[in-house]
């Protein structure tokens, strides 16, 4: 005997609620149409689904059994209704998030943490990778966000590009670095000590060569290269070595107090760090809000920076 799963869930409801008229409220039915449920789904059975007299209503073993079917149901489609009003809200559901290692590592990851102790039930599933792989990875459906520095937009590429952080580059050292002693440090100073090289395909690479050759170095003394962005911090702690580096990436350790930048002006990127996404990609709340989330803590990110840039003095 087949039994319509609606007719179940009213059970389960009349039983939860000790009455016709309070079960069919809960569901925002009207009372006569519980009851003749209930008198069919009886008819149906050939048996009685609750005892006759008995107030407020008591059910029968029989009604008991399928109440309890009934409210199995009933607890799933509430569920379900919870999720499809917390995912427009963007409460849950799935982000999936990729960008240059450096970023991910100092700023992405604190952010997605921020925003997790708001929206704990959505999902975010991190990935590496440089402009080339992020923007396949878009395009092709893997990625829902990419988090990367980027100068020109091809026209056409199906992508749209939301600035979060302007392009600037320092020189990072350690906190106790000679040159940090100097009254006048002028740039030739730098290539007395050796560097390390960002990763092979990240933009910072050909941003530490350019840098080199505009000081008349006629090759680079690379010591180090290669390494993660915590390796190459240790291993900058640890040393007298030199690396160019975003200075949002060395302003997010400051408070460790064990790197800093040396007080020199380098040359503007023509690039800006920001988010990446398909131009036509479907709705998700969950991703938009993440996406907000992000936009702002970068927007408070980029006042502090810029408060923290007026107190230091920069060479020329």
């Amino acid at each position: 005997m087949k039994l319509d799963e609606r007719h179940l869930v009213q059970l389960a409801a009349v039983v939860q609620s000790g009455g016709v008229t309070e079960g069919a409220a809960s569901l925002g039915m009207a009372q006569p149409a519980v009851s003749r449920t209930l008198a069919m789904l009886e008819k149906r059975l050939g048996e009685p689904l609750f005892v006759k007299g008995r107030r407020p209503l008591q059910p029968t073993p029989l009604g008991r059994a399928l109440a309890e079917h009934g409210q199995a149901m009933l607890m799933a489609s509430r569920k379900a209704s919870d999720l499809v009003t917390s995912f427009h809200h963007g409460k849950s559901g799935q982000v999936r998030i990729g960008g240059t290692p450096f970023f991910m590592d100092a700023l992405i990851s604190g952010t997605i943490a921020d925003f997790q102790n708001q929206f704990p039930d959505v999902r975010i599933d991190q990935s590496y990778g440089y402009l080339p792989d992020l923007q396949a990875a878009l395009l092709a459906g893997r990625l829902d966000l990419a988090v990367c520095p980027i100068d020109i937009l091809d026209e056409g590429s199906g992508l749209r590009f939301q600035e979060i952080l302007p392009g600037r580059n320092v020189v990072a050292c350690r906190s106790t670095h000679p040159l940090l002693m100097k009254r006048k440090l002028e740039a030739p100073d730098l290539l007395d000590y050796p560097w390390i090289a960002p990763p092979p395909g990240s933009p910072l690479l050909a941003d530490l060569r350019s840098l080199l050759l505009s000081l008349g170095a006629t090759e680079i003394k690379v010591r180090y290269s290669g390494g993660s962005l915590t390796s190459a911090m240790t291993y900058l702690k640890g040393t007298d070595a030199l690396t160019v580096l975003p200075h949002g990436v060395v302003f997010a350790f400051r408070k460790e107090k064990a790197i800093t930048a040396l007080p020199i002006a380098l040359p503007h990127p023509e690039r800006a760090l920001g988010l990446l996404r398909l131009a036509d990609a479907p709705r998700s709340p969950a991703v938009e809000a993440f996406a907000g989330h992000v936009a702002q803590s970068f927007d408070t990110l980029r006042h502090l920076i810029k408060r923290h840039e007026q107190a230091v003095v920069w060479g020329a």
